[in-house]
């Protein structure tokens, strides 16, 4: 597939099989994803692999009651966290930018998206989600205070098949300064 391909034919799946991701699988995917571009190649994401019916269904229950319904058919459950303070800063502590603490959170979304890339190419569907009591799960799953949870993402083999949404055209989205 080539990279254009799996940009135009990855879909966020909501409905998965119950086939499970082989570990080597997932480690390969995570490989991909520590070669997303990141603030002064700080390589903040980290990866917590949440397996089994019970275990996810719980976690989905107490945790992100919005996104069950999708949670509970995905056999893998992807918590992505990020290490704190570093993106965005310099090492004194101050901010780089105007951003402020912004730019944490933009590198987990160029990190996220390419771990998604990478599992579509695997034959594996995601899905992202930012919908969850941030807080209690961290300490539910003992998420190291030098952390914080970025967003979920449900990982599995697809049961479904969605259309593309219709996308904006380029004279919508680009614009020249001159």
């Amino acid at each position: 597939m080539t990279t254009k391909e799996c940009i135009h034919s990855r879909r966020s799946i909501r409905n998965f099989t119950e086939q499970p991701v082989p570990h080597e699988v997932l480690e390969d995917v995570i490989a991909d994803a520590a070669y997303a571009p990141s603030w002064k190649n700080t390589q903040i994401s980290r990866y917590i692999a949440v397996e089994g019916r019970e275990a996810i269904d719980a976690l989905a229950r107490d945790y992100a009651p919005f996104n069950a319904k999708t949670v509970s058919t995905a056999p893998l459950l992807i918590v992505q966290t990020f290490i704190k303070n570093r993106s965005g800063y310099e090492r004194d502590g101050s901010f780089t930018t105007d951003r402020g603490e912004g730019w944490q959170m933009y590198d987990c979304g160029i990190a996220a998206q390419t771990f998604c890339l990478s599992a579509h190419d695997h034959g594996l569907g995601t899905v992202i989600m930012g919908i969850f009591d941030r807080l209690a799960l961290e300490k539910y799953l003992n998420v190291p205070e030098d952390q914080e949870i970025a967003a979920l993402i449900a990982v599995g083999y697809p049961a479904e098949e969605p259309k593309a949404p219709r996308r904006k055209d380029v004279a919508t989205l680009l614009s020249y300064a001159e």
